[in-house]
């Protein structure tokens, strides 16, 4: 954190760097009432990282002084995340929010979710609010099923619709995620007629052992979307097991040689976005202060 004096006046900031998800696995069992469909899926965060500086107001207004290319101030989540932190706390502050996009938006990485937890996250120590998890945790899905796994910063198999948490045992491991540049657009998919929604239902004993699992975006997804499926096909003979994050349309495999990773992918075709990354945890409470 920053602190800066002019005259009188104290400004405060922090940069944080709010972290990509991949889904190990996706299955959809059923829906509820309202249509919303009941998941389960194992999060991991990586440290394929946005960049997010909140600087506090002290007029009470959120204000955007940068942001995703393309996403209007309304839709931002980041903007979403502040008013409702606001609204909810009745804080007298306000915030300037400046993001720079690193994670590829469309690719079922999560980085939206992700801004919106910095956000809150950040907020909540800069107005000093001492909110603690589970409240902040109640606000994060207001905004998404996919925030409050990145409020509470750890590895998880997850159920619900992706907020009923278990904090699974950070590893360090080591992915190969590639964003082949086709955006996959999260509403249409999960309206797809072809959408499996009968998985049976797994046991977190059951993915430990090593139960059968896959994503079941990824058929329909490769069927639709010609450049993720090119890129599996291309990434499968060299490095085998080719998995998909989210509804697409990242994908990923897990590596052991990094040096050997990065001769293959000198072959790869222009216009991916691909990087060696690592699991993370606590990506929040370790920060450099």
């Amino acid at each position: 954190m920053r602190n800066d004096v002019c005259g009188s006046r104290m400004s405060v900031s922090l940069t944080l760097f709010p972290p990509a998800k991949l889904n190990l696995f996706l299955h959809i069992i059923g829906r509820r009432a309202d249509g919303y469909h009941l998941l389960q899926t194992v999060f991991e965060l990586i440290d394929w990282c946005d960049q997010l500086t909140l600087s506090v107001r002290e007029d009470g207004q959120i204000t955007r002084s940068a942001g995703a290319a393309g996403v209007i101030e309304a839709d931002d989540l980041v903007v979403r995340a502040a008013r409702l932190m606001q609204s909810e706390t009745n804080s007298r502050f306000g915030a300037d929010l400046a993001l720079i996009k690193l994670i590829p938006q469309g690719a079922g990485l999560g980085g939206g979710s992700a801004d919106a937890a910095a956000c809150l996250l950040g907020l909540n120590q800069l107005w000093d609010l001492r909110l603690p998890l589970a409240e902040l945790m109640q606000l994060g899905l207001q905004l998404g099923a996919d925030v409050p796994v990145f409020l509470a910063q750890q590895p998880a198999w997850a159920e619900g619709i992706g907020e009923q948490l278990t904090t699974l045992a950070f590893t360090d491991r080591q992915y190969l995620v590639v964003f082949p540049g086709e955006f996959v657009a999260t509403a249409p998919m999960f309206k797809q007629s072809e959408l499996q929604r009968d998985c049976v239902p797994l046991r977190l004993n059951d993915y430990q052992a090593g139960a059968a699992v896959s994503n079941v975006f990824a058929p329909l997804v490769y069927a639709q979307a010609p450049q993720v499926a090119a890129a599996a096909a291309w990434l499968q003979p060299r490095f085998g097991h080719v998995r998909m994050s989210g509804s697409g349309s990242a994908l990923f495999v897990q590596i052991d040689d990094i040096a050997g990773v990065q001769s293959l992918m000198r072959g790869a075709p222009s216009g991916w976005q691909w990087r060696c990354v690592h699991s993370i945890a606590n990506w929040f409470d370790n920060r450099s202060v």
